[in-house]
């Protein structure tokens, strides 16, 4: 077989890898931006490493946002969540939200171990 042909089916196997662990493009970098504040426990664009805490990634969005909105009303028990969550208006935790649910879900790496 050629290398050329081989090649060519390498870059189109990683081409479409990379574009699955991208957010969906109606995800805009606002409400990236406002969404970061969760990629520490929940994963990078909310794909958490063995589901705990859950990942958000994909997660229907009237669930996130009820969710969002009962920790920052104080509805919904929490450790931290409340604290994170009371910062936000509500057009905010609606950006948060939109943008979860257009991620498409997937397994996240954890980070290599340190020797």
């Amino acid at each position: 077989m050629s290398r050329i042909p081989l090649l060519l089916m390498l870059l189109m196997a990683g081409n479409t890898w990379a574009q699955s662990l991208e957010p969906a493009p109606a995800a805009n970098s606002h409400a990236r931006s406002l969404a970061a504040t969760c990629f520490t426990c929940h994963g990078t664009d909310g794909r958490s490493v063995g589901g705990v805490p859950p990942s958000l990634a994909g997660q229907n969005r009237d669930y996130l946002l009820k969710q969002l909105q009962e920790f920052r009303d104080g509805k919904r028990p929490a450790t931290i969540m409340h604290q994170h969550a009371k910062g936000y208006t509500d057009e905010q935790l609606k950006l948060i939200a939109d943008y979860f649910a257009a991620v498409l879900p997937g397994q996240a790496a954890a980070a290599p171990k340190v020797k």
